[in-house]
């Protein structure tokens, strides 16, 4: 018995000095002034001296014979193709690469086995930034269909142009305010618990519009209960932003255009819920039974979301 266990364990023992020998190329370029680029690569156990890669720039790229691994070019290489070029022949390691732009920001790339090729990364300005960052937000919200349905019941109480301009009005100044506190790292709350709540504000308004009791403060002041739960909403964009990540350095531009792109896509989504409920309207099963039909369906959808996140930090 004792015997089988030590083969057995014999047998694993190559696998798991192999697996040491498949660590990584690493090679890291560190740009220097002038459209100078220092290139340091560190070679894996599997791959020989001999057989140590070259790290292709651009035609109008050379290297400098008396610096070492400095390549001196005309031009910048951001956003250009450099290739990694073995001598004998290919070694079945993935390749980490590491950019060093001289303003300071750092991008690091995992590259497949066998992936030869990659691009530098462009760098940050204020323009490129905006627009990326714009169409970030703008793409957040229109996936986000837990924001999305509770737009639609702040507009539906709402009721009228003047009420929707000033109750959204309310929602964007309470989540701008969370989502830069949050993104700053002023604030910071566990992401699960606040899907939940926002879940349940969904579902909140749902049940008012179903109930269509006009008497109460959420129908009266549909901008009070906006701008509350405007602020919950806020951590949920600014949960999403921490995984996408802001500019190294454009970090202000990121977030404000972040947050602009949302408000962007929410305006798009509020004109297409008023034209919709416009000609709905027109439908007298609708002017009878959609309000009640639209709460149920919303609250339905929401009271699942809520049970599910709920269920996940708590079972």
């Amino acid at each position: 018995m004792i015997w089988r266990t030590v083969l057995v364990l014999l047998w694993f023992v190559p696998g798991f000095v192999a697996a040491d020998d498949f660590r990584p190329l690493y090679v890291e370029i560190v740009e220097q002034a002038d459209e100078q680029y220092l290139v340091r690569v560190k070679l894996p156990p599997t791959v020989q001296p001999g057989n140590a890669p070259e790290i292709v720039f651009p035609e109008f790229c050379q290297g400098d014979p008396g610096r070492g691994n400095v390549q001196v070019c005309r031009a910048d290489i951001a956003g250009q193709n450099l290739l990694i070029r073995y001598p004998a022949y290919t070694p079945p390691n993935s390749t980490v690469v590491r950019m060093r732009f001289v303003t300071g920001q750092v991008h690091t790339m995992t590259l497949s086995s066998g992936v030869q090729r990659f691009v530098v990364p462009s760098r940050e300005d204020v323009a490129g930034v905006a627009a990326q960052y714009t169409w970030l937000g703008m793409e957040h919200i229109w996936i986000g269909f837990d924001h999305l349905l509770f737009v639609l019941c702040l507009i539906w109480i709402a009721g009228q142009w003047r009420r929707i301009l000033v109750t959204i009005t309310g929602f964007t100044l309470a989540h701008s305010v969370t989502l830069v506190l949050a993104a700053m790292e002023v604030v910071t709350l566990p992401v699960p618990p606040i899907e939940a709540v926002i879940a349940l504000s969904v579902l909140f308004l749902a049940t008012e519009i179903t109930r269509g009791r006009r008497s109460n403060l959420t129908w009266r002041y549909p901008v009070a209960v906006s701008t509350s739960f405007g602020l919950l909403h806020g951590l949920g964009f600014a949960a999403v932003l921490s995984e996408i990540g802001l500019p190294q350095l454009e970090l202000v531009t990121g977030l404000v255009f972040f947050n602009i792109g949302v408000e962007i896509g929410q305006v798009g989504f509020a004109l297409v819920v008023v034209a919709l409920l416009a000609l709905l309207r027109r439908w007298s099963w609708f002017l009878v039974h959609g309000q009640v039909t639209t709460g149920y369906i919303v609250g339905i959808i929401s009271a699942y979301w809520f049970i599910e996140r709920t269920a996940a930090f708590t079972i």
